[in-house]
Formats: C-alpha cells, sequence, structure tokens
C-alpha cells in the first residue's frame, strides 16, 4: 500500500488539473449514514421513494419534512473527517482543483474545500417546490410538522436535493462535465461508482487521457478501471497521501 500511496501523491504532485469526485463512502467515515442506511429505527418502515419524490411529497408533505430535518439535524452535529481534511490540503497544491461530491451535506465546506460543485443538491438549503425560490431556514421552521410555505407563491419549501426522478441541477452537472474532460487526474474517493450518469466521469475523464486513482475500501467498477486503486478507508489513506505530497 505504501508503493501505492507514493505513486498516487507523484501524480498528485505533478498534476495541473484535478477533479475529485467524492461520494457517500466519505460522509460515512463521519458517522453520516447513506440516504438508505439512514431508514432505521422511527423511518424504518419507510420506503425511499415516500422519502424523496415528488409522489412522496405530494402524498406526505409532512412526513418528507420531518424525514429531512432530522437529517438535517444529524449533518449539523457531525465533523469533518480526516479525508474531508486532506481533500482541503490537497485543493491548495493543485493549479485548478475541482471537487464534485455526490454528498448532500457540507461537510467539505466546513473542512475548508472551496471549488465544491454539490451535484445532488445540499440539504442545508431550501427552495420552493412550486417556484424554485430560496428560503432561509427559520430556526421554529424546522420543528413544525408541515413544510413553511414560500413567500412568493405559497408553495410547500423543500430541501435543495435532488429527488428520486429529478433532473440533476443543469449548471453544476455542466461544470462537472466540462472539468472531467479537462483534467488530468481524477481522484475518485468513496463511491459505488454505480450511480449514475455521475458515475460517468471517471469513464469520460479516461477517455480524454486523465489518470483514474480510486480511494474506496471495496472494490467498484471504478477500482476495476483505475490506474491506481488504493483500498482503504479515505480518512486514513488521504492524509498519507497529501503527507507524502509535501515531502516532494
Amino acid at each position: 500500500m505504501q508503493q501505492l500511496i507514493l505513486q498516487a501523491a507523484t501524480v498528485l504532485a505533478q498534476a495541473q488539473r484535478v477533479v475529485c469526485l467524492t461520494g457517500a463512502g466519505v460522509s460515512a467515515e463521519s458517522g453520516v449514514a447513506t440516504f438508505r442506511d439512514a431508514q432505521t429505527g422511527l423511518w424504518s418502515h419507510f420506503d425511499a421513494q415516500q422519502l424523496a419524490s415528488q409522489a412522496g411529497f405530494a402524498a406526505n408533505p409532512g412526513l418528507v419534512w420531518r424525514w429531512y430535518m432530522d437529517r438535517l439535524h444529524t449533518v449539523e452535529q457531525t465533523k469533518p473527517n480526516p479525508g474531508h481534511w486532506a481533500l482541503a490540503q490537497l485543493e491548495q497544491r493543485v493549479p485548478v482543483f475541482t471537487l464534485v461530491t455526490q454528498n448532500v451535506d457540507n461537510l467539505h465546506e466546513r473542512a475548508g474545500s472551496r471549488s465544491v460543485l454539490h451535484i445532488h443538491g445540499r440539504i442545508t438549503h431550501m427552495r420552493c417546490n412550486r417556484c424554485g425560490f430560496a428560503h432561509p431556514l427559520e430556526e421554529a421552521e424546522r420543528k413544525q410538522p408541515l413544510p413553511p410555505l414560500c413567500w412568493q407563491c405559497g408553495g410547500y419549501i423543500r430541501p435543495d436535493v435532488v429527488w428520486f426522478g429529478e433532473a440533476l441541477p443543469g449548471r453544476i452537472t455542466d461544470l462537472a462535465w466540462r472539468a472531467a474532460e479537462r483534467c488530468d487526474v481524477m481522484l475518485v474517493v468513496g463511491t459505488s461508482g454505480v450511480v449514475y450518469p455521475v458515475a460517468q466521469l471517471p469513464l469520460l475523464a479516461q477517455q480524454r487521457g486523465a489518470i483514474i486513482i480510486d480511494v474506496n475500501p471495496d472494490c467498484t467498477p471504478i477500482s476495476e478501471i483505475a490506474d491506481l486503486f488504493l483500498q482503504g478507508a479515505s480518512g486514513t489513506i488521504l492524509p498519507q497521501v497529501v503527507k507524502a505530497i509535501e515531502t516532494k
């Protein structure tokens, strides 16, 4: 493993344009359960479609609101782990660094990352489900049995995340694809590599000549095509990679 870490450090130290794609595994190391793993306790008997879809929101907006307020509380009580901090440090050492995350939490930003593209949205932001108007969440609204109403049109407020059946945010997606086309290294961290279309990003980068580095406890479809596969927790491996870069 140490040899792979040194190889990854060499590649990243020489890179001019790096795209880092992160998935649920990074946040899981901080204690943020994946979407499906979070359906425990009071939420264990609800289907994901009930909690994250337009149909589910229309059928029971109060249920969906209470679920996401519970998730938001969990995120706010969670701290970035060494993997988050290492990526923020890496960003400072690469001329052009773009972090594309599938995670809806703000742990990357809280660790110091600046160029973050939330391709599945952000649970820390709210908007109107009808007109899209941004809504600053008030403390009292968190405990309401129903979602608050939009100041502009009176529609229900929802978290600004991508639900089942919804399109990815156009501008963010365009920026992510453009960065993948131009990068010379793509670092993939803690993602299963099976959620499309995001899973296409490493393939696109590789087709354009980029080196693919995958960091994951488990072997995934991305691991199989990666130039370097560093098997293990990102919070353990990434700090070692950054430390190795510092010695070069």
